[in-house]
């Protein structure tokens, strides 16, 4: 919901506020159906009653009369009033027709039908079945006799037919999973649905079952239900409509004037067009006031800017000529000097003077650029300055540079450029035509960076444990603890290991 623009989220609340109405509606009309189908079910259930006890005392009736028929006819073939009496109850019933047989088959009353047979009956058993024509009920006497009626669909059909006002249903009657059609419903009511009632029959689990169409769905009624659900999305639809002309537009043209500004210009509301709340011309002289205010604050700032720059050009200026006289002064106290020692230890104290003039002018270049110190640069200087106040007998001396593009601040570069010297004037120490091979690569956490400083001068030798006892040792020692880090020497190749730390690559 959060990243939804607010005109649909406006939309989706509203949708959800309507919708309990939208609700009452449909549980109207779901109510209003379901009790129509309820009353229509009543119905059926009465016409089924009275349908199956219709059905029921005539089948009942009529396998009795055949029972006793049969009975007298078994005791004596030629018991005529039986028969008689047995031709007048199916005389009453159009289409039906009944036979007696007796043990080898002979027509004992009624007619010769040509119903299937089936098997062996009980004596007295009754048992009914379907056919083509419609159903066939058969009685079994005691002496291989049987009594059989045929009753037509359309018969068994007038018989269910209900009394009075009869609406549209269908019959079917049901033995298993068997069934025979009395009538047809051809009309199934709203969606193809029906109401359906099954009445047992006292005759060999014989059983009707009757259908009426469902309660059906009105046009009103639909139209009703439908306007309901219009009205719904219409009333979330309006109010929306409104909401985004009145408050989302002119907010969303008053953000888009706001990210148009620039500095040093002036805010004109007019450009904004027409903005019919209050509230929003009221926030739009709000930013409008703000940007004078942020104005007059930008020019100050810009005042004070210039001023601290003309103050940090100044003070470099001042430092860095201060730095070249001292460089100056050590130059020519060493011309004066009248020893080689002398000399030597004059180089040594201006090497280490460049070394922090080098750093000083690369801080200043990055103050000036606002990132850090190039050590690739830094490093590089500080190797040609090096080379160029070695002494004499040091000329074949060789400082070779493998360093990557690494960016570190101040006081990381002050503490490198001071170690790099202090172990460069070691080797020179123990041999002055000594090759130093510097290495500065990045390693695999992205802030941290290894130094390497090696020279087969650096091998461990007396020479090199009597000069790190004293005060190259302690020197070497307090710059490591500067970086924060720990110096390793590994003796047999001569070479000074440590971490540094970085803060980018340019």
């Amino acid at each position: 919901m959060t990243r939804m623009p607010t005109g649909a989220k406006v939309f989706l609340i509203l949708l959800g506020a309507l919708f309990p109405l939208a609700l009452i509606a449909a549980l109207t009309t779901v109510q209003t159906t379901r009790d129509a189908g309820s009353e229509a079910r009543r119905r059926l259930e009465a016409l089924a009653q009275e349908s199956s006890g219709v059905l029921e005392n005539v089948l009942a009736n009529h396998v009795s009369q055949m029972s006793q028929a049969l009975a007298a006819l078994e005791e004596n073939p030629q018991d005529a009033p039986s028969c008689m009496r047995l031709v007048g109850t199916f005389a009453s019933q159009s289409g039906a027709r009944f036979n007696i047989a007796g043990n080898r088959g002979q027509v004992l009353c009624g007619q010769r039908l040509s119903a299937p047979g089936g098997a062996p009956l009980a004596p007295f058993e009754v048992r009914a079945s379907f056919t083509d024509k419609g159903l066939v009920l058969r009685i079994g006497g005691s002496d291989g006799a049987s009594a059989t009626a045929i009753y037509p669909a359309t018969t068994l059909g007038g018989l269910v037919r209900p009394s009075g006002f009869v609406p549209e249903y269908g019959a079917w009657l049901i033995h298993g999973k068997d069934r025979l059609e009395l009538r047809k419903l051809d009309w199934r009511g709203a969606l193809g649905q029906s109401n359906k009632v099954d009445t047992s029959l006292s005759v060999d689990e014989l059983a009707l079952e009757m259908a009426t169409p469902a309660a059906p769905i009105t046009w009103p009624l639909i139209l009703a239900t439908a306007l309901v659900f219009v009205m719904w999305v219409a009333a979330a639809a309006i109010a929306w409509f409104v909401v985004d002309r009145l408050l989302i537009r002119p907010l969303r043209r008053l953000r888009t004037g706001v990210g148009n500004y620039k500095p040093g210009e002036s805010m004109d509301t007019k450009r904004l067009g027409s903005l019919p709340a209050q509230e929003i011309r009221e926030l739009s002289e709000t930013f409008r006031q703000i940007i004078q205010t942020v104005q007059v604050h930008e020019a100050d700032l810009a005042e004070g800017l210039v001023r601290q720059t003309r103050l940090t050009r100044e003070v470099h200026h001042r430092v860095k000529n201060n730095l070249q006289v001292i460089a100056s002064l050590i130059n020519f106290h060493a011309r004066g000097a009248k020893s080689a020692e002398a000399t030597e230890a004059y180089a040594s104290i201006q090497r280490r003077v460049d070394a922090l003039a080098v750093v000083h002018r690369h801080h200043y270049a990055e103050m000036e650029e606002n990132r850090g110190l190039d050590l690739r640069a830094v490093v590089g200087e500080l190797a040609a300055n090096i080379r160029a106040t070695a002494p004499e007998r040091a000329m074949s001396m060789g400082i070779t540079l493998d360093i990557e593009p690494l960016l570190v601040n101040q006081d990381v570069a002050i503490a490198v450029a001071f170690l790099i010297t202090e172990l460069v004037e070691l080797a020179m120490s123990c041999n002055q035509a000594a090759q130093i091979r510097i290495t500065m690569k990045g390693n695999d956490a992205a802030d941290r960076a290894t130094m390497r400083v090696s020279s087969p001068a650096l091998v461990e030798s007396p020479a090199l444990d009597s000069m790190t006892e004293g005060r190259y040792g302690r020197i070497i020692a307090g710059l490591a603890r500067q970086l924060r880090t720990k110096l390793h020497h590994d003796p047999l190749i001569g070479a000074y290991e440590a971490d540094i730390a970085i803060t980018g690559r340019p």
